[in-house]
């Protein structure tokens, strides 16, 4: 499993997508600045990491995929074990770097507008990664709309340096259903199902994935 998220987040968010995009491929995906680090065996791939979102719209909760392109990692570490390394990992990621592979260029801008931008102090999602104390359960610190609250991890490991992260990130923990109430009127017609409903879903899914190497 590789590549973060986190973060997050989102994060992380792009619940306020008004219609159904691709998830965002990694390639040039990441930019990242380091304040400190640790010395250990094992150190995050920075250039790696990578997170992908899903939100949902519809009464019949239809998927939306999207990704954040830019991580910048203002905090690393190294550890014994990949997960120790990740362990107080601080992280930042631009809003504007908002992906969700639309080709007429006009859903990105107005998720921006409509979403985060009735949020307060959204112009970057920021994160913490936490190992729990069996040093085996992990969870991410999300600060959104000026509010940090906790999103419980899962996570499978394909090889001893590719980790993918699991969560949901449900936005009334971050007092963001405003925000939400806002994209669904933005985008109410593509949001309206087979029921004559317009509806976004407060609850986003999170997938990061990130790779470490041994030092």
């Amino acid at each position: 499993m590789k590549k973060l998220a986190i973060i997050c987040m989102g994060i992380f968010l792009i619940a306020t997508s008004c219609n159904q995009p691709k998830n965002g491929e990694e390639s040039n995906a990441s930019e990242t600045t380091e304040t400190s680090s640790v010395e250990g065996e094992f150190t995050i791939v920075k250039s790696s990491a990578e997170v992908n979102f899903t939100a949902y719209k519809t009464t019949d909760k239809v998927p939306v995929g999207g990704a954040f392109k830019t991580i910048n990692f203002t905090k690393t570490n190294s550890g014994a074990t990949p997960l120790e390394a990740l362990n107080g990992t601080e992280f930042s990621i631009p809003v504007k770097s908002l992906n969700t592979n639309d080709a007429t260029g006009t859903r990105d801008p107005k998720i921006v507008s409509f979403f985060f931008g009735v949020m307060t102090d959204t112009e970057n999602i920021t994160g913490t990664f936490k190992l729990g104390e069996d040093k085996e359960s992990a969870s991410v610190d999300i600060t959104l709309n000026g509010k940090t609250a906790n999103i419980p991890l899962t996570y499978e490991v394909t090889s001893d340096t590719y980790y993918t992260f699991k969560g949901v990130m449900n936005l009334e923990d971050w007092d963001a259903l405003d925000a939400v109430a806002s994209i669904n009127k933005a985008c109410e017609a593509l949001h309206t199902g087979a029921d004559g409903v317009s509806k976004t879903w407060s609850e986003v899914g999170l997938q990061a994935e990130i790779s470490f190497k041994k030092n």
